[in-house]
């Protein structure tokens, strides 16, 4: 496995699992509000997601993905584990095709920027995930605030341990 399998693994694996202890919430609990990044669980998951979702899309040269109605359902816990199982993967795929083909430092158009600019591959990629974790930590509090037992740290040896058992 090398460090860019390691980068996704962990970085889908543990906002999964995020995800899943949010389950344990009531709808209140989910949109309750805190001082702190985007303010509650649900509004934390989905600008993750988003996040992931976007710049996927940006990098394969767009159009912004726009999910089916209902639109409601997209922010339940069910819809965004959905989200994210899709966008985990999407992101998995753009960097290991960039990867294998060496392109990791050749860029591409960023149109939502204004004026629009250029972007390499390696640096989004590295954004999304180091972005992801920025958030997933202030989840993590969130989390624990409400009283969710035994929420994962979140730390990337962890996940090895669960993925190789070693």
């Amino acid at each position: 496995m090398d460090l860019l399998d390691r980068f996704l693994g962990h970085d889908a694996w543990t906002t999964a699992c995020l995800l899943q202890q949010s389950r344990a919430l009531t709808d209140e609990q989910l949109d309750h509000e805190f001082d702190l990044g985007w303010r509650t669980v649900r509004a934390t998951l989905e600008h993750i997601i988003d996040n992931i979702e976007t710049w996927v899309d940006l990098m394969n040269g767009g159009p912004l993905r726009k999910h089916p109605e209902p639109t409601a359902y997209w922010l339940t816990l069910g819809g965004l584990s959905e989200r994210l199982t899709q966008a985990s993967h999407d992101l998995a795929v753009v960097a290991r095709r960039v990867q294998v083909e060496g392109r990791m430092n050749d860029t591409w158009v960023d149109f939502l920027d204004e004026p629009p600019c250029r972007k390499t591959y390696g640096g989004a990629i590295t954004h999304v995930i180091t972005h992801s974790m920025h958030h997933r930590a202030q989840l993590i509090d969130i989390l624990r605030k409400l009283g969710v037992k035994d929420v994962i740290e979140g730390d990337a040896l962890s996940w090895e341990q669960h993925t190789t058992g070693a």
